[in-house]
């Protein structure tokens, strides 16, 4: 079972977001029969079956074991992942496109910036599943809390210029064996938690690296 899979395909995304093969997606996180789910989750079993069947075509889950009963063979199944994440390449009809409108101050680029990062991070993972082989990425999150708006400012400042100055002392387009990476850097307010208790002005941010996608993976490193 993988940690975390990606769902690109739009009908396993729509299978994934049914409330009912949801709730059987988090309950086969632990191997079980269709007869097991729908005692644990009071659910027809003649339902159940039939969701479990629509997940395994779409990949979601995976037969695991075959018991025999009597007259009866006991299919179990697990989940294919501990959870899943949708990339935006299930919709890529209308994904946002950070291209579109670059403006590094407007929380919808961030957005798509976050988008683009789901959706190529998630094509390594998936070409990395497959060769058996690791992503090479790195990140970092972090929480700074500003005294004030002008501090805030002199830290985005401060922050381009050090990112600029690192991408331009390792960057070399001319070497014939380098692998494209791409740096994502971003800082957004903390939303007020779902409580009430508003975490005032306590600001995020992420820094990641990944491996261009469009670059072939080599057999060393994906």
């Amino acid at each position: 079972m993988l940690d975390v899979a990606v769902i690109e395909e739009p009908a396993a995304a729509e299978a994934s977001l049914d409330p009912m093969r949801a709730r059987l997606l988090a309950a086969l996180a632990e191997p079980g029969s269709a007869a097991m789910l729908a005692s644990r989750l009071g659910l027809p079993r003649q339902k159940v079956n039939y969701h479990v069947k629509e997940l395994e075509r779409h990949g979601l889950v995976e037969l695991v074991e075959e018991r025999r009963k009597g007259n009866v063979t006991e299919r179990v199944y697990r989940a294919t992942a501990q959870s899943y994440v949708i990339s935006p390449a299930a919709l890529a009809a209308v994904s946002p496109d950070p291209a579109r409108s670059p403006d590094q101050l407007s929380a919808r680029w961030l957005l798509a910036l976050g988008a683009r990062l789901v959706q190529e991070v998630g094509t390594l993972l998936t070409g990395a599943a497959r060769a058996r082989q690791r992503v090479a990425s790195f990140g970092i999150d972090a929480q700074v809390r500003f005294a004030s708006a002008a501090d805030r400012a002199a830290f985005v400042e401060e922050l381009s210029q050090a990112v600029a100055g690192l991408v331009g002392r390792y960057h070399d387009e001319s070497a014939p064996q380098g692998r494209t990476h791409r740096v994502v850097v971003g800082l957004h307010q903390i939303p007020t938690t779902p409580a009430g208790t508003d975490t005032g002005t306590s600001t995020s941010t992420s820094t990641s690296t990944s491996t261009d996608p469009a670059t072939p993976p080599s057999a060393q490193e994906i």
